[in-house]
């Protein structure tokens, strides 16, 4: 094998609190498979990055759950298919009614019973809901600062519109309300001044992981960065810095944050027992050209379940824990819960799981993976699934997310198709998806899809749909505003 597992750690550490492993959870938006240095990007300016994958566990087959934003965090945080929790289709908006539901157990509320502190800064996009019912700080985090949705989600204003490169949603809409920040559950600035947004989150954090080392305190730190979905933003420590133009800048900012976590971490001397994991929630948008990202060898990307729209990058680093290296088997954001709660002792919740716990990859890794398309339904059920090296799709459609592609399939004019005998194939040989496997040249093939149809049906039997809390709709006063009494809205939302 070419990978190395990750140790148990509670026979290294013991059970006390103040030798519990700290975990670090960093997760970029719409940051693609091919667009870090370590992933074979030539001109991404990553050096912070680029050390986590030199010296840790580098995943070539790691997968998200959904090609758009709120269904994937969904299911990093629960270790659950966002079709479970009902977070879908599609995404979370200001004024959505629907959030992340209470009865579903985050990675924060499984560490908590163990003394762990926990905290989140950045991109939230799991609800807000009235008073606040849905923000992190209901979801098990002492502590949140950041925008609880994404920084498009509002009218031209401050780096959201500029014109004549970027439009927000298309076109500006001025009947929204302006992008918040957010301190817990109070709305700390209104409009977000961008340019010092990512100074905050990264002071924020770094005063949590100092204060918890202090106190001898295990801690949990989530950062789901703004980082680098469309339209892309850089302060004067990155602007303009990079070779790749506003997206690079956006990742380098990105990454200096990073570095500078790594580098309290070693100062506070518990980089030795903390877990660093990095990941993204889904493939680059490809309809923003060289402004969405780069999906590498992948085709299609975000909004399709196609390998770029769900195979991301992803880097565990541990110092003495984690042997350098770079590992070929399939895992997930899924599996991010069940391994944390591993490493740290802790209780799973009493619910259906879908994650793996890969803490030890040579006993336990995961032989599938089972592909959602945005807007899931029990009709269609999924729309692919990966077992071994083997990728077989039952439904194919394209997305506006990746319309810009020479490839057709990828476009939004690619109408849902669906393939009997399904499209199968051989991912090691063919990561690109461009030549299905001839079940007619290749008899053999026919033994492996008849395993593939029955995992299909046992997985199916398994799954009950959550109620879609995206279909609860909207109500224009559930949307952030920090004079909650003042009128006309949206405009006197301003602080």
């Amino acid at each position: 094998m070419d990978f190395t597992h990750i140790f148990c750690l509670t026979v290294l550490f013991g059970t006390s609190s103040s030798s519990l492993p700290n975990f670090v959870l960093l997760f970029a938006d719409d940051l693609g498979f091919g667009d870090l240095g370590s992933y074979g990007h030539p001109s991404s300016l990553t050096p912070n990055l680029d050390r986590l994958a030199a010296a840790g566990l580098r995943f070539t087959d790691f997968y998200s759950t959904c090609p758009v934003c709120s269904p994937s965090r969904a299911s990093l945080l629960t270790g659950r298919y966002q079709t479970r929790s009902g977070i879908y289709p599609g995404v979370l908006y200001p004024d959505s009614i629907g959030g992340l539901p209470l009865n579903e157990t985050t990675v924060a509320e499984v560490l908590k019973p163990l003394g762990y502190a926990t905290a989140a800064v950045g991109k939230w996009h799991l609800g807000i809901g009235a008073k606040g019912m849905f923000l992190p700080t209901k979801q098990g985090f002492d502590q949140y600062l950041g925008i609880p949705y994404a920084h498009d989600m509002g009218p031209c204003q401050n780096l959201t519109c500029f014109p004549p490169d970027v439009k927000c949603l298309g076109t500006c809409d001025v009947k929204t309300v302006t992008v918040p920040l957010m301190y817990n559950e109070d709305i700390k600035q209104q409009p977000v001044n961008f340019l010092d947004l990512e100074r905050a989150y990264s002071d924020f954090a770094n005063n949590f992981i100092m204060t918890s080392a202090k106190k001898n305190q295990p801690f949990f730190l989530y950062y789901p960065s703004q980082h680098t979905h469309y339209p892309q933003y850089a302060g004067p420590g990155a602007a303009g810095k990079s070779l790749r133009g506003p997206f690079g800048d956006a990742l380098l900012e990105l990454d200096n944050t990073i570095g500078s976590l790594l580098a309290t971490l070693e100062k506070t001397g518990v980089i030795n027992n903390t877990l660093v994991f990095f990941t993204s929630d889904n493939g680059p948008s490809l309809m923003r050209m060289s402004r969405g990202g780069n999906a590498g060898p992948l085709r299609c990307g975000k909004g399709t379940t196609y390998e770029g729209g769900m195979r991301v990058p992803a880097i565990a680093f541990w110092p003495g824990v984690i042997k350098p290296g770079v590992t070929h088997e399939i895992a997930s954001t899924l599996d991010i819960l069940p391994t944390f709660a591993s490493l740290a002792g802790a209780k799973l919740p009493q619910a259906v799981i879908d994650g793996v716990n890969i803490t030890e990859l040579l006993l336990s890794k995961r032989e599938t993976m089972m592909f959602y398309p945005v807007d899931p339904s029990e009709e269609y059920s999924i729309f692919a699934l990966r077992l071994g090296r083997y990728k077989a799709h039952f439904y194919t459609q394209g997305s506006l997310h990746s319309s810009t592609t020479p490839d057709k399939e990828c476009s939004v004019c690619a109408s849902l198709k669906f393939h009997d005998p399904p499209l199968l194939f051989d991912l090691e040989a063919d990561p690109s998806e461009h030549y299905p496997l001839s079940l007619e040249d290749r008899p053999d093939l026919q033994v492996l899809l008849q395993r593939i149809k029955k995992v299909k049906e046992q997985f199916e039997a398994s799954m009950v749909f959550g109620e879609s809390q995206m279909s609860k709709g909207k109500d224009p006063d559930l949307a952030p505003c920090c004079n909650p009494q003042c009128s006309p809205k949206p405009d006197c939302c301003h602080c």
